[in-house]
């Protein structure tokens, strides 16, 4: 729900105005976008948008929505109303090809969620490829990972990570539903895990 800013006295009316133009521009710079490309989104000229994150332009609300659903975030995230209510996140599981995908994160940057992929009796593995980089680490069942030439097989408590620029396929190693923490970024951020050496 977004606060009134009317309610504020005019300081701090004044103050989260200001960081508006700051917040946008981390926004955008955390999505990887350009003002080009963000003023193509939204339908607000790109020297606009330079002005609203330079803090010499007012936002205003027919400003503020466009950028909200671009970023996909709650209006209140880029005016720093406070957060009251209920803390979780509540998005909903999707399922594609059979498996299921519960989001464990709001759209942008790198994503999270958790995957939970059935045995598929007689399904040919196809390795696909696309742009990115994946973490995943098995929950429960066994992963059978097919990583260009290789294959791996992961139990519970491990973890892999790789481009999927490498033709790749995901599925159980058995007759058990296999379920998985992702972690995905699309503009290839990598998870930078750290592994201890026996």
């Amino acid at each position: 729900m977004l606060v009134d800013m009317g309610d504020t006295d005019g300081t701090e009316k004044k103050d989260r105005l200001a960081a508006v133009g700051p917040r946008l521009r981390d926004l955008r710079r955390r999505h990887g976008l350009t003002l080009a490309v963000l003023a193509e989104q939204t339908g607000i000229n790109a020297s606009t948008l330079s002005r609203l994150e330079g803090g010499t332009r007012r936002p205003t609300l027919d400003m503020l929505l466009p950028l909200a659903e671009a970023y996909a975030v709650p209006l209140d995230e880029l005016v720093g109303a406070p957060r009251t209510g209920d803390p979780r996140i509540h998005l909903r599981p999707v399922t594609r090809n059979g498996m299921t995908f519960v989001p464990l994160s709001r759209p942008g940057g790198v994503q999270a969620h958790k995957l939970l992929i059935p045995p598929r009796p007689g399904t040919e593995p196809r390795p696909a490829t696309h742009e990115g980089f994946e973490w995943v680490y098995v929950l429960a069942g066994r992963l059978r990972l097919l990583l260009g030439d290789e294959r791996v097989i992961l139990k519970p408590g491990e973890a892999a990570e790789f481009d999927t620029r490498v033709p790749h396929w995901l599925g159980p190693d058995d007759d058990r539903t296999v379920e998985l923490l992702v972690l995905f970024g699309a503009q290839g951020e990598r998870a930078h895990l750290r592994a201890r050496t026996t």
